[in-house]
């Protein structure tokens, strides 16, 4: 049966799908989000360390970040709800990139130069004066904890790079919720325990979709914001064959320890760290604690699975280990408990770690995919680029062959969304790990 004929449907309800449920929804479309679980963000964005940062390996990912920094800073004027609610808040906690071969410190800042991201240098004095406790050795490259040449001693000192304007979402789940309701303020409705089964087509044109009680939703837009499910729905849609950038189901985990006494020197909390030399990554959290994750490090096998639905939830002893050793290497006083704790989440990965944020060769099919974990940030300025892109595209706009050029409103960058396109080559230079 068809219960209705909305202007647009989107597949997935996290952070991103709801982002691009409100942008949609702000051009004064009728819109259906779908998602199989119970509310908004209960997928890979309740997993996310939702940090704030700017490093990336092009000009469009660090514009990208950069602008949506700003609609984060101004979180309750970027949703406009009306009434009073609880909403998620961005910290300004700043973020030390300390120095790795694997990013080379100039290639950054040029980046930031060009984009209008304010920095600083640090050198290895500075990091002890801002970060109480810290080891600045150099033990590159990231090796197994249980390698013996793990304990090795340091080859020299590190200096780092540190991004005042940088931080991290308290609340990623909220934050979802808080799109979903925007977007619901101005009339989208959201299906949720419901499962898609079929996307229909009408020739070369999509026509909607169908779930698993046996509703059948037309629509002549359908967005893929499946996250770790989005190959799948692309499989149930006929698309892909042209895809030059693969994605892939991969399972993470990120750990809880309690952050060593004057982590911080100041009233907030202490800054990110991405710690590229040992692997590692952390942030503060509430009640005095740290979430702690990995960079996929070469020596790390990535693990990738075949059914989301399948991956455990829980963290594991190995991994909670591994990641928290490492970060008691870089910060001594931070303890090893013997109890794992944390969550584990799956998130798609694209080849270069680079998300798609594109049209297909199914007209009316577009795609918000491969975000990977690390496009939380970018997620309300996402949703721009799509309603942006699907304005232009359905107005017979060629963004194969002519990339459409978004010029972002606060930071005044123009991003190449040619830059996110399936049909991409993967650079020789791109990270190929969670840092984009």
């Amino acid at each position: 049966m068809t219960t209705s004929r909305p202007d647009a449907v989107v597949v997935g309800a996290g952070v991103i799908g709801a982002a691009v449920a409100l942008e949609l929804a702000r051009t004064g479309r009728q819109v259906v989000v779908v998602d199989k679980a119970g509310a908004a963000g209960h997928g890979s964005t309740s997993a996310s360390s939702a940090i704030i940062r700017f490093n990336y390996s092009t000009f469009d990912g660090v514009a990208t970040a950069w602008e949506a920094q700003h609609l984060w800073t101004s979180w309750p004027d970027h949703l406009r709800l009306t009434g009073r609610r609880p909403l998620a808040a961005f910290h300004r906690s700043g973020a030390v990139l300390l120095d790795s071969p694997a990013v080379a410190p100039s290639g950054v800042t040029a980046l930031f130069d060009r984009a209008g991201v304010q920095y600083e240098r640090w050198d290895a004095p500075a990091l002890r004066r801002h970060l109480p406790g810290i080891d600045p050795g150099r033990y590159w490259p990231p090796k197994p904890v249980d390698d013996d040449a793990f304990f090795d001693g340091p080859t020299g000192e590190l200096g780092a790079l540190f991004t005042p304007d940088a931080g991290f979402v308290d609340d990623p789940q909220l934050a979802a919720q808080n799109l979903a309701d925007a977007a619901a303020e101005l009339g989208a409705s959201f299906l949720f325990h419901h499962t898609v089964v079929a996307v229909d087509r009408h020739a070369d044109r999509v026509a909607g979709i169908r779930l698993a009680d046996g509703t059948r939703i037309s629509a002549p837009v359908v967005v893929n914001a499946a996250g770790p499910w989005s190959g799948g729905l692309n499989r149930l849609s006929g698309v892909g064959s042209d895809f030059t950038i693969g994605v892939r189901p991969l399972r993470e985990e990120v750990h809880q320890v309690v952050a060593p006494s004057g982590h911080t020197t100041g009233p907030g909390p202490g800054p990110v760290v991405a710690d590229l030399d040992l692997g590692t990554y952390l942030r503060a959290a509430s009640g005095g604690r740290l979430l702690v994750g990995g960079t996929e490090p070469p020596c790390d096998p990535p693990e990738w699975i075949d059914d989301p639905d399948e991956a455990d939830p829980r963290p594991t002893a190995h991994r909670f280990r591994t990641q928290v050793t490492r970060a008691a290497r870089r910060f001594p006083e931070i303890g090893v408990p013997n109890r794992p704790l944390g969550v584990a989440g799956v998130y798609d990965v694209t080849d270069d770690w680079t998300p798609i944020y594109d049209r297909t060769a199914l007209d009316g099919y577009y795609v918000a995919m491969g975000t990977s974990g690390n496009q939380f940030k970018n997620a309300p300025l996402v949703g721009r680029y799509l309603a942006t892109l699907i304005d232009l595209v359905e107005a017979g706009h060629d963004h194969d062959g002519d990339p459409v050029r978004y010029r972002c409103e606060r930071t005044g960058n123009v991003v190449d969304l040619g830059a996110f396109s399936r049909r991409r080559p993967v650079r020789a230079g791109s990270a190929r790990t969670v840092m984009g």
